[in-house]
């Protein structure tokens, strides 16, 4: 598995990348959407969203918009209520 970053103009999404599983199902592995981090341009900060079985993102409401992506972050990466990473 590896985690990419994809970039878009008010947001970045955080997406899980997994090699081919099955030969059948062909030779592209999967890329699921994990978290996405959204700024807020006229107050510079960002905030935390997670994704559901529906592809909807929500924000995570365990820790507060900061102007600080790393503290983010490292919530995504500690994923104390197993939202992100299961």
């Amino acid at each position: 598995m590896r985690i990419e970053c994809e970039e878009a103009v008010r947001h970045l999404t955080i997406v899980e990348c997994r090699a081919p599983w099955r030969a059948d199902l062909g030779s592209e592995g999967s890329r699921l959407p994990v978290a996405r981090l959204r700024f807020t341009r006229t107050t510079g900060i960002w905030t935390l969203y997670y994704r559901d079985r529906s592809l909807r993102f929500h924000r995570y409401d365990l820790i507060p918009p900061t102007t600080n992506v790393v503290e983010l972050l490292d919530e995504l990466d500690r994923d104390p209520t197993a939202i992100f990473w299961g």
